[in-house]
């Protein structure tokens, strides 16, 4: 099978270029870049040098050689406009956020224009998610940013142990603002800093409540700061809510512990750790994996649930390739890991 890419110049499309040089069934076809046509591969991604001599391509020329499945790592906006132009039996993973959103005049409100429709959310490991995935032609990946609070608070929610009324503080490295040459992104802004930024009024709170919602089965609200923090890539997402109280009282870590456990034991990414340990984002280096704990902060009379990620794996091009396992008929694992690197 054949996976194109749009968006290839892009950290998640080099991304996906180094996980799809490892899947053992899908092998990379026409690559794009708008602002990079003609460049060689190498030139952009010195660290992928089988791909030396290729060359990127135009956006037109996706569909080019009938690939069965493309990747679109395209800046928001611009994804629903390049899938019109694919063939509806090719498999379509967009990476971006033009379909993730259900609501019409919630995606007005965040992105403006005309709301292009919305796709089978691409997180595998919510209830219900790999039946909607399977044979799929068109998937939409969630952020990284909810991906990671989305696993932290799901379970808890859907087995009615918190309120929903959840508070998420998530801590991300540079590249999850992309590979654009900002000025506050440059290295010495970033270096020795940390800073909030668009506190309360990211796009991504949305999508998280909008999936909270579904999983709790009544109105979630969510209370979201993103932090950028002096490091390349990875995601802490610290995630909390008012615990309920049951006839025993409030829930402890084991419960909040068990119920993690219930929902992820049999996930072969999702890891709940063991008591006393806590999640690392350099843990979860360069895999598809998610790791979580919880507890009970009995003080507070609320849960605190962590969550680690690659925010270039598990928060896109892993997550991506996930789905298009699953739509495609492959192991659901194929060319992915859930061990990290380290140091």
């Amino acid at each position: 099978m054949t996976a194109a890419i749009g968006g290839a110049s892009g950290y998640a499309g080099g991304e996906l270029l180094r996980l799809l040089l490892g899947h053992p069934q899908l092998e990379i076809g026409t690559l794009t870049a708008a602002s990079s046509v003609g460049r060689d591969v190498t030139s952009v991604h010195p660290h992928l040098l089988d791909l030396a001599g290729r060359r990127f391509e135009p956006t037109s020329a996706l569909a080019d050689g009938e690939p069965d499945v493309v990747f679109l790592a395209l800046p928001h906006g611009e994804s629903a406009a390049v899938a019109a132009t694919l063939p509806a039996s090719t498999t379509v993973i967009d990476l971006g956020a033009d379909h993730r959103l259900t609501d019409p005049a919630v995606w007005t409100r965040v992105y403006g224009g005309e709301h292009p429709g919305s796709w089978p959310l691409g997180l595998p490991e919510l209830p219900g998610a790999r039946a909607a995935l399977t044979a799929a032609t068109r998937v939409a990946v969630p952020g990284c940013y909810v991906t990671a609070s989305t696993l932290a608070l799901a379970p808890l929610l859907a087995a009615g142990l918190i309120e929903p009324d959840v508070v998420v503080v998530a801590a991300s490295g540079t590249t999850g603002a992309g590979r654009s040459p900002l000025p506050n992104l440059m290295a010495s802004e970033v270096i020795g800093d940390v800073t909030a930024y668009k506190v309360g009024s990211h796009r991504h709170r949305p999508e998280i409540a909008q999936i909270l919602t579904a999983a709790a089965g009544r109105p979630v609200t969510v209370s979201f700061t993103p932090v950028l923090v002096p490091m390349p890539r990875g995601i802490l997402s610290t995630c909390s809510a008012k615990l309920v109280a049951g006839p025993g009282g409030p829930p402890d870590t084991d419960t909040l512990t068990h119920a993690l456990s219930v929902a992820y034991d049999s996930e072969p990414f999702v890891h709940v750790l063991a008591e006393g340990r806590w999640p690392r984002s350099g843990a979860t280096l360069g895999s598809n994996a998610a790791h979580l704990a919880v507890t009970a902060d009995a003080e507070s009379g609320r849960a605190v649930v962590v969550c680690a990620i690659d925010n270039l794996v598990k928060g896109a091009a892993g997550q991506a390739i996930q789905c298009a396992n699953l739509a495609l008929g492959l192991p659901e694992t194929a060319g992915l890991t859930a061990v990290g690197v380290a140091p």
